[in-house]
């Protein structure tokens, strides 16, 4: 069976992705980023998984989401709940997940019109 996402040009989709990047629209992004249907923030999380700040996910918060996927590169990570006070206190659902992951279900949720944000982490490379 062909599945075809019907995609009006205006939302945001993963496309593709590796180990070092996310296709979005069929344009490559490398880097950590946050990613909405509307918006691209690129340079999010600048220290990586290993850096992460609650500052990271504040930029999150601030996206006015109603959950984030965040996706810890190539295998699920789960971030200190001291990290995500952000998301909690501001009573957004988020849901942990590795990166392939949460590039699928951002997909489904943004394709079903859900105020939905992914925030991306890939892996250092040695």
């Amino acid at each position: 069976m062909k599945l075809h996402l019907d995609n009006n040009g205006s939302t945001n989709i993963v496309t593709g992705y590796g180990a070092d990047h996310v296709m979005i629209n069929k344009v490559r992004h490398d880097g950590n980023l946050l990613l909405t249907a509307t918006g691209i923030v690129s340079g999010w999380a600048p220290g990586g998984y290993a850096g992460l700040t609650a500052d990271d996910f504040a930029a999150a918060r601030d996206l006015g989401m109603e959950i984030v996927l965040i996706g810890t590169g190539s295998r699920q990570r789960f971030p200190s709940p001291a990290l995500l006070r952000p998301l909690i206190e501001a009573r957004i659902g988020f849901e942990v997940m590795d990166l392939a992951a949460a590039c699928r279900t951002y997909n489904i949720l943004v394709g079903e019109g859900r105020a939905v944000a992914a925030a991306l982490l890939f892996d250092a490379l040695a």
